[in-house]
């Protein structure tokens, strides 16, 4: 396999770095944070002017037309600036299962919105407990008009500002993923602050009514749709993790060298030394597990060992290293209103988004355990 990007990945990468410097500061963010929506708007028009919120969507409807290798390029350059936009949520849990599996009609109705800008999405893939999103908490039953929602889903990011939601619900024969506007009559959402100050939506479902234009994929044959898009969201968060620990590094980095103590930088320590090279092995370990994993996706591969072991790093070994960067700042890394908190706290957010280390780990286990079984059987 070859990680070298190619031209058109440099290029896309480096407009996505650009925008966001050119566009994100600490005193913006600080500014948004305090927004009713926490939505950077002036950011997400940029974004729409360079075609970046069109980055995995298809030509016909607007957009550039690529995968998820340049996809995750954008949310990294995101993470570097912990901008409060919704782009996993309506890119990645969004627009790119809308574009895998959805009808003509829905990719009609609802790409082209986000390529412009106009449109937010967003998925109700999590759950209570054990955050299993095969087991849904909303059931689907049949009616007259079609379909009835009924559950609660938590931690629905952007559901403030979405215009659309993918739910997946459990049916009769299996699970089946719905697209519901956020507007309709029987659905309710209650916003609630997060760790990095994102807000992410209760919603509730009370004899909500869909139609078979609304289901995305197959009746009964949700998992697929499911699963798909978890591994992608899965990367997405660990590409915003990266980008998130590269910065946090660089500060550190900066702080240390200019930082004297006993009449010399904090950075000639060996304690310091060590720290810092800790995190640099961190950050290289996110990003070799995630482009394996995003290639074998694009590649049109099996990924789903490589989408773990990448989701394990980005949360295992990601908070280890904006644990590091804080305290390599002392008494400033623990200040709220300076810079490197915030990154902090977004590693700690997406630790668990889509399943923490410790529940990557035990996935891994139970694959391994499988594969031994299989071996022994035959």
């Amino acid at each position: 396999m070859d990680f070298s990007f190619s031209e058109e990945q440099v290029a896309l990468g480096e407009l996505a770095e650009q925008i966001f410097a050119g566009q994100v500061d600490a005193d913006r963010v600080a500014e948004v944070e305090a927004s009713a929506d926490r939505f950077d708007r002036e950011l997400w028009a940029e974004l729409a002017k360079a075609n970046l919120l069109g980055v995995a969507i298809a030509e016909q409807y607007g957009g550039l037309g690529f995968d998820v290798v340049e996809t995750l390029q954008v949310l990294q350059q995101q993470g570097r600036r912990v901008a409060q936009v919704p782009l996993l949520a309506t890119l990645v849990a969004g627009a790119m299962p809308m574009g895998h599996f959805g009808s003509d009609a829905q990719q009609q109705r609802w790409l082209p919105g986000v390529v412009a800008g106009e449109v937010v999405l967003t998925s109700a893939f999590s759950e209570t407990g054990s955050n299993d999103p095969h087991h849904s908490s909303v059931v689907a039953r049949v009616s007259t008009d079609g379909w009835t929602l009924e559950g609660t889903k938590i931690a629905v990011p952007a559901a403030g500002v979405a215009q659309a939601v993918l739910v997946p619900a459990a049916t009769d024969a299996g699970l089946t993923v719905f697209i519901v506007d956020l507007d309709r009559a029987g659905l309710t959402v209650e916003l609630n602050d997060t760790t990095n100050h994102e807000l992410h939506g209760t919603l509730t479902f009370a004899d909500v009514v869909v139609t078979d234009a609304d289901v995305l994929g197959e009746v009964d044959r949700g998992t697929a749709v499911v699963d798909w898009a978890v591994q992608r969201i899965q990367l997405g968060t660990s590409a915003i993790v990266l980008g998130a620990c590269e910065e946090a590094l660089r500060m550190a980095a900066e702080y240390t060298s200019q930082r004297e103590q006993f009449g010399r930088p904090l950075s000639t320590n060996q304690g310091v030394a060590l720290r810092a090279a800790d995190c640099y092995i961190a950050v290289e370990g996110i990003r070799v597990t995630l482009l394996q994993a995003a290639w074998r996706l694009a590649a049109g591969l099996p990924a789903a060992w490589q989408t773990e072991v990448a989701k394990w790093w980005s949360a295992e070994v990601g908070q280890q290293c904006v644990h590091h960067v804080q305290h390599l700042h002392g008494g400033m890394g623990a200040d709220i209103d300076y810079p490197v908190h915030r990154y902090f706290l977004w590693v700690k957010q997406l630790e668990n988004t889509h399943g923490g280390g410790s529940q990557q780990l035990a996935r891994l286990g139970a694959r391994i355990a499988e594969q031994a079984k299989t071996a022994a059987g035959s």
